[in-house]
């Protein structure tokens, strides 16, 4: 490809983004893809072409063949999973990262890829009200700052030991404790720096799904008593299925008498941390020793982009560093090697986007942002809370809304059966995206707010859209 056919078909590339954007926002696709498993692949050619084809060929095949496949996360009616914002200020971000080329092995690799790191993860803390004893690293996502943090406690409560004989030579038990409403990454990360099942304890939660800290204190003192070592407590800040908030303050207390690592999965809830109102709501954050925040879902910065912070860079240099003799340089300790924060040895140039977003937005239409999504998410509520035979299941601290339509003739199985077939009916429908999930063990539905383009009317078409679908089956109509 020359200068000349990549410089028309970029202009054609950014052509067709700022189109598919303008079809999202008028609804032109459904929601959710409607294709089956398989269908793409039996669309694309099993071998790969022998000659090159032409970039022509390869944006009709964007549009012919991939974007049908596409779930369409920017959709102003999608409110599944959590919010993952891609503002156009970060897919230029993206592009000028990818067009620079940069990999970052360590500062003279790419002094500009270190330093505006540097610089971003600053201004993200000052954002979030963070203290300067916080350091910054972005990491790709926040399974992969969870494990970074367990293997950072691992390593803490055994002086060093990976540097002898691992866990294998540990004199006790390394116990981790985390909430029943954790994000499920935070197991497998337990799982991968070598803990094993056994040694996560699930800590039972309030009626708010928060974790108690009267039920951790009894464990850690169990476990203490039975000569296992607490090692971590993960707080979660919004947790998954109920963005139910930790006190984290009271378990940086547990924390601090058992001399156990302390990390904070912040990923969604971290983003709404730029609202001075909304800090009270991570009271405790400043007394632990790890915390992450994922710009990439609800801050509008493209995946993946995910803020890992420390209170002590050197502890995560001596557990993360690897010094081979080709990577030594003469700025080695005048500038941070990023390689040695965390697992991959090179990386890409992350704060680009990040930089963009935070300049195009401005802080305060960020703020606006968040705090539009809020109204949203307290408009639902109080509709819910108002509607016969609809439940709200969990206080709405955030932006996410959790509900059940319940007809008084529904119990047990078949209420379970109701919920999954009306969410299911609006799913494939194409009209909005919604995330059925478990909490008690019953199936409710969970309403996310936070796609950049979502308007109050497309809010209310929603709260329409599922009480006409909840109504669907229920003979004779019922409530709503």
């Amino acid at each position: 490809m020359t200068s000349d056919e990549f410089r028309r078909l970029g202009h054609e590339l950014i052509d067709f983004i700022a189109d598919y954007r303008l079809r999202t926002e008028r609804g032109e696709f459904p929601v959710m893809a409607q294709v089956q498993p398989g269908a793409l692949r039996a669309r694309l050619p099993a071998a790969p072409p022998q000659r090159a084809e032409s970039g022509d060929a390869l944006l009709h095949d964007l549009e012919q063949l991939i974007l049908p496949a596409c779930s369409h996360w920017q959709d102003p009616r999608f409110f599944g999973y959590f919010p993952s914002n891609s503002l156009p200020a970060a897919v230029l971000g993206d592009l000028a990262s990818t067009g620079l080329a940069q990999l970052g092995l360590n500062w003279q690799a790419s002094p500009a890829l270190t330093e505006l790191e540097e610089v971003t993860t600053d201004w993200l803390r000052q954002m979030l009200g963070l203290s300067d004893a916080w350091r910054g690293v972005i990491q790709d996502t926040a399974s992969t700052a969870s494990f970074v943090a367990l293997v950072s406690a691992r390593e803490r409560a055994t002086q060093y030991g990976a540097t002898r004989g691992g866990l294998q030579a540990a004199a006790a038990s390394l116990v981790v404790y985390v909430s029943s409403q954790s994000h499920s990454s935070v197991a497998k990360a337990a799982m991968l720096a070598g803990f094993g099942r056994t040694q996560l304890r699930e800590v039972p939660v309030d009626e708010a799904f928060a974790m108690r800290a009267d039920a951790l204190a009894l464990m850690l003192a169990e476990d203490r008593a039975a000569g296992r070592v607490p090692c971590a407590i993960v707080a979660t800040c919004g947790t998954t299925a109920t963005t139910a908030l930790d006190p984290i303050d009271a378990l940086a207390a547990l924390a601090e008498q058992y001399d156990a690592w302390l990390h904070v999965d912040a990923a969604l809830a971290g983003s709404a941390m730029i609202l001075p109102e909304c800090r009270g709501l991570w009271q405790g954050v400043e007394r632990a020793d790890s915390l992450v925040v994922n710009p990439h879902k609800w801050l509008g910065v493209a995946f993946d982009c995910s803020v890992y912070y420390v209170r002590d860079p050197k502890h995560l240099v001596r557990v993360m560093s690897s010094n081979p003799s080709y990577l030594q340089t003469a700025a080695d300790g005048a500038a941070p090697n990023y390689r040695d924060w965390g697992v991959p040895l090179g990386r890409r140039m992350r704060s680009l986007k990040l930089w963009f977003v935070i300049r195009e937005q401005g802080v305060e239409g960020l703020q606006g942002r968040i705090r539009r999504d809020l109204a949203y998410a307290q408009w639902f509520a109080a509709a819910v809370d108002r509607a016969r035979d609809w439940r709200r299941l969990a206080p709405v601290p955030l932006q996410t809304v959790c509900v059940r339509h319940e007809p008084p003739a529904l119990t047990g199985a078949q209420l379970d059966a109701h919920t999954l077939a009306w969410v299911g009916r609006i799913n494939t429908s194409g009209q909005a995206w919604l995330t059925p999930a478990q909490i008690d063990g019953k199936w409710m539905v969970r309403v996310s707010f936070g796609t950049h383009t979502t308007t109050q009317q497309h809010v209310e078409q929603l709260w329409a859209l599922m009480r006409r679908e909840a109504l669907a089956d229920i003979p004779g109509g019922g409530g709503s």
